[in-house]
């Protein structure tokens, strides 16, 4: 059975924030939890803080405080979808509505740079922005995911990836 879902959080974004991260839509924990990024094997918060060399964020004000000093930017590629209860694998989704990316970039001009965090949001921004007068849109950098279904690639190295792609080496 799918249930219908409207993202729940608004984006995290600041006047100085250069880089916008897209995930899919949040998972069940992060419902739960009411977060970003929140299922406790998710390496997201353990990546970035390897990249910036950084002590990693635990609360969500010290979550929030943290993309603030590192100029980063956070939301989803999709605002509104159905998923198969009890899963919340993106293969599990069925995408409704992209969320609005490009009044976010009108919004917040400092952005130059849009990087996706899965597959499945970089194939929705490539369909719903692949004419956008943004071209940061039109070919989004691909982070490897955090996600622990991809235990093939070790924390390190993904963190390595995303230093390179996002240029902070």
């Amino acid at each position: 059975m799918k249930k219908k879902l409207i993202h729940p959080f608004k984006p995290i974004i600041f006047e100085t924030s250069k880089i916008l991260i897209l995930g899919t839509f949040p998972s069940i924990k992060s419902f739960e939890n009411e977060f970003y990024y929140s299922h406790p094997r998710n390496q997201f918060w353990n990546i970035l803080a390897i990249v910036f060399n950084d002590k990693k964020p635990e609360s969500i004000e010290e979550k929030i405080n943290f993309l603030k000093k590192h100029k980063i930017a956070l939301w989803d590629a999709v605002c509104e979808c159905t998923r198969k209860q009890g899963n919340s694998r993106d293969d599990n989704l069925e995408i409704i509505k992209p969320c609005d990316i490009e009044n976010v970039l009108k919004k917040y001009p400092n952005i130059k740079k849009v990087a996706v965090t899965s597959r499945t949001a970089e194939k929705v921004i490539k369909k719903h922005y692949k004419n956008s007068p943004f071209s940061i849109l039109n070919s989004p950098l691909y982070l490897p995911s955090p996600s622990p279904l991809n235990a093939r690639m070790k924390i390190q190295k993904k963190a390595e990836k995303w230093k390179e792609l996002l240029e902070l080496t």
